[in-house]
């Protein structure tokens, strides 16, 4: 693990079975347990994880809200303090610089989540497009640690550690200077995996009793520790995308089906003219669900074929540990996106016939 970047729960990780491997950069937890126990664990009770590895960035001044609302995708006009908004920040092509989670604590302060593998990115192209704008741009990812809880438990197995009622933070929103076991925290409500859940943010130097003190009170309600794989699993299940897969530099927020979090109608953002003209020709490429025909497992990276001709690739593919059925997502010829249609998955030099079918593979269970 030489040269990787570390979370402050980095010599955590062993006491709790966790296997490390690299992550853009990061030495982190891949499984502890194993990846379906933890998947199923979220889905039937709770899980926490360590995402110290993901990047924080905050906005202050003046101009805040308007350099933000330049920025990002998403309309932030709706938000009121304390809110919560998924989006997306494109370059001026309509490729997409990272996806991340704006907080508005208030009209001149936000509060920016972004991708682990982006923050050095993300930051500079912040920085490039701050001209204009009276505002303080400041990366405080290496000051900031965060767990989330996730699953049908996550708020009863928090509430032991709190006398603020959790019930009060409502779906995409946050309360700030909680005492969670005693330490200081900001809570979230928005969530990875397609459950309900906590975001926990907290300093460095608190976060590994936070860790073990949560871990603890759970035991009883079968909280598990949960890594990257399972990580990924959930979020794809129920069809969240990852930056890296469904999103990049060379795949638009219309083509990955995020056009929700798109408001083409704002007055402006960076990438706007771009991807009012692609949506205005009508979309070469879309990201579809499938399902496979035979038993093969498909991965990221695999081709996808119809009529003799390769037509796009995979994007995320796994058997899925609640639905037992091979699936996955591929980036492909729009002709081709119609639910029904017959695909074929190169596995192993081997041509397996799959079918697109609804993306949503597995119903969220947000409290909302």
């Amino acid at each position: 693990m030489e040269g990787l970047k570390k979370t402050p729960l980095f010599n955590s990780y062993e006491k709790y079975g966790g296997k490390i491997i690299d992550f853009a950069g990061w030495a982190l937890p891949v499984q502890y347990e194993g990846i379906i126990a933890e998947h199923e664990a979220v889905r039937t009770t709770a899980g926490l994880f360590d995402v110290s590895h993901m990047g924080e960035v905050e906005i202050i001044g003046e101009d805040a809200f308007k350099f933000v609302q330049n920025l990002v995708t998403n309309d932030i006009s709706i938000l009121e303090d304390d809110q919560i908004l998924y989006t997306l920040i494109c370059y001026q092509d309509g490729g997409v610089v990272d996806d991340l989670i704006v907080y508005r604590f208030n009209e001149n302060h936000f509060f920016l989540v972004i991708n682990a593998g982006n923050i050095e990115k993300d930051f500079e192209w912040m920085l490039k497009n701050k001209d204009g704008f009276d505002v303080d741009i400041t990366n405080i990812s290496s000051s900031i640690a965060q767990l989330a809880i996730q699953g049908p438990k996550a708020q009863a197995i928090l509430q032991k550690l709190t006398n603020t009622d959790l019930g009060d933070i409502k779906f995409f929103f946050c309360k700030r200077g909680i005492l969670i076991g005693g330490i200081k925290c900001l809570v979230s409500r928005t969530g990875y995996t397609g459950e309900d859940g906590f975001e926990i943010y907290t300093d460095v130097e608190s976060v590994i009793d936070l860790w073990d003190r949560i871990l603890d009170v759970g035991k009883e309600d079968g909280l598990k520790p949960v890594g990257l794989g399972a990580r990924d699993t959930l979020r794809f299940e129920v069809n969240l995308p990852l930056y890296g897969n469904e999103l990049s530099e060379s795949i638009t927020p219309l083509e990955a089906g995020l056009g929700f979090f798109v408001k083409l109608n704002k007055e402006n953002f960076i990438g706007k003219d771009a991807l009012v003209k692609q949506k205005k020709e009508g979309l070469k490429r879309k990201i579809v669900g499938f399902e496979m025909k035979e038993k093969a497992i498909p991965r990221h990276g695999y081709d996808v074929f119809a009529e003799d001709n390769k037509i796009g690739a995979v994007t995320t593919g796994y058997l899925s540990p609640s639905i037992k059925k091979n699936i996955g997502l591929a980036l492909i010829d729009s002709k081709y996106s119609e639910l029904g249609t017959t695909i074929f998955i190169k596995v192993r030099n081997k041509l397996i016939e799959a079918e697109v079918v609804d993306k949503r593979f597995y119903k969220k269970n947000y409290n909302k």
